[in-house]
């Protein structure tokens, strides 16, 4: 079992207790902006060992009755198709996901709200589609005068022109795909129509990284910065918390530099000097409060900056990242003093490729390797052939250690692999034959319907949640997909499994 370093029922009770504190300082109104990952936040389970993907939906559901959402989403990044790269689903399409994925949770979404909206196809038809489904949709323009000339921001030709989205409840959970969706705008266009009417609504932010509680070279907080070097985010202390207060506290670079507009247009909206003397006061975020084992965490922040660096490597070589967010990467990895040594699969899986050269393993002359770190500290390794990817190799020598069967056995009878690899080559046409993970679990799957080796393998499967795994190439969309599916934390070196420009198994 893994080593615990984060009580979710600690956090839970803390960040609800504070979400509540926020509301009573205004007239029973709170405009909460929330960044991040609502749901399934595996950077935070990665980093914070113990951490429930989910906890901060549980959360909300807390507050269920007290809660109204919405959701924005950038006109532009509708029109670019924007991906979500955990997912590998368009901005769009995540929206369609979270008004799904909330009313799970019992807490129905029925306002999405376009921002700077400017008439495009992609956005019209987006709000067409939410419409036929019965969910009211909101266009806001881009507001006028910001971000430089305040006074035209807070007037019935910035904020005014944006039409009030209705609430009802004291809660309003304003969320987004991703970060740049028009949140913080569209809450500060709803407090500015608000003190119009004459309610006294506040704001605030449900935040989770960095944690300003924690020093700012903490593995943890460096892992945030590691995460956001696409854009650019780096740690700093909030000086103006430390003005303020005479406390050290860590923020995020975009924060601090947003301040004082923010500032100035809330003081400008309420008609007195903002309550919230910085960043830090701004946001609620009780998570250092549900650390409980600081060396747990620790160690798990260090092997996120390596897989960070490891994910830009290999975003940089498939032409969806820049060098200079390599180069970054690698400069946060080494100013932690990390190597890719320091993760354990990473030299079992080259080991493992050296390995499968020498014995011959491999299709076409390509051999590719992976590792995996099982629970116990076990190191399993895995080689392609032509009937399996490596990936697959790989997790089938997994489960055969967990669930203590031979290692010779077949998991798979080769009856069912014969079958689908003639299917792949004979009726699809496929240019490949071997078997990607998914098809793997597929066939695993198939195979408890005869097999008790099978069934043991497969009840094992969930162990795998959360191991680590390193793999000598990028693995293809089917091993991806499985590779997800089972929640492993995943690197690979930043190199192609073929010459082919199109790998699509």
């Amino acid at each position: 079992m893994k080593a615990r370093g984060f009580d979710n029922e600690k956090y839970l009770e803390e960040q609800r207790h504070y979400i509540l504190e926020r509301v009573k300082m205004s007239d029973g109104k709170l405009y909460l902006e929330c960044g991040g990952k609502l749901l399934f936040d595996y950077h935070a389970a990665r980093v914070l060992p113990g951490f429930d993907p989910n906890v901060k939906m549980r959360v909300f559901q807390s507050l269920k009755d007290q809660i109204d959402v919405i959701i924005c989403i950038h006109s532009g990044d509708i029109e670019r198709r924007k991906m979500r790269s955990d997912f590998g689903i368009t901005y769009d399409t995540d929206v369609f996901k979270m008004i799904d994925d909330f009313s799970k949770w019992g807490l129905k979404v029925t306002k999405v709200v376009i921002t700077r909206f400017d008439e495009e196809p992609g956005a019209i038809q987006f709000k067409n589609i939410l419409e036929q489904r019965g969910i009211t949709v909101y266009t806001h323009k881009a507001t006028r005068g910001y971000p430089n000339d305040v006074d035209l921001i807070v007037s019935d030709e910035g904020y005014g022109a944006n039409p009030y989205i209705e609430t009802d409840r004291p809660v309003v959970i304003v969320t987004a795909p991703g970060p740049g969706s028009g949140k913080l705008g569209t809450c500060l266009s709803q407090m500015y129509h608000d003190y119009k009417a004459g309610l006294r609504s506040g704001y605030s932010k449900f935040e989770t990284f960095p944690i300003w509680n924690l020093p700012i070279d903490h593995p943890v907080n460096i892992a945030y910065e590691s995460a956001t070097a696409d854009i650019g985010d780096k740690n700093l202390i909030d000086h103006f918390h430390a003005s303020a207060y005479n406390q050290i506290t860590v923020n995020y670079s975009r924060d601090l530099e947003a301040y004082p507009l923010l500032n100035r247009i809330l003081a400008k909206i309420t008609g007195v000097e903002c309550i919230y003397k910085s960043p830090t006061d701004m946001g609620v975020n009780r998570c250092g409060y549900g650390i409980i084992d600081d060396q747990v965490v620790r160690k798990a922040g260090q092997q996120e900056i390596i897989r960070r660096y490891y994910r830009a490597a290999c975003e940089y070589v498939q032409g969806i990242g820049s060098k200079e967010t390599v180069e970054r990467s690698r400069s946060i990895m080494e100013g932690a003093k990390l190597s890719t040594a320091d993760r354990a699969v990473v030299p079992a899986a080259s080991a493992a490729l050296e390995s499968g050269i020498e014995r011959g393993k491999g299709i076409n002359g390509i051999v590719c390797a992976a590792a995996i770190e099982l629970p116990d500290g076990t190191i399993v390794t895995g080689c392609n052939s032509p009937l399996l990817h490596a990936s697959s190799a790989l997790i089938l020598n997994a489960v055969k250690v967990l669930a203590h069967i031979d290692h010779e056995v077949d998991l798979i009878p080769p009856a069912i692999v014969k079958s689908v690899t003639s299917m792949k080559r004979d009726v699809l046409k496929g240019r490949g034959v071997s078997l990607n993970l998914d098809e793997v679990l597929i066939c695993l799957a198939m195979s408890c319907a005869i097999s008790d080796d099978a069934k043991r393998a497969s009840a094992v499967l969930p162990q795998l949640n959360g191991c680590e795994v390193h793999m000598t190439h990028i693995p293809s969309s089917g091993d991806s997909s499985g590779l997800r599916k089972l929640v492993l934390n995943v690197t690979s070196d930043p190199r192609f499994p073929s010459s082919n420009l199109y790998n699509p198994a």
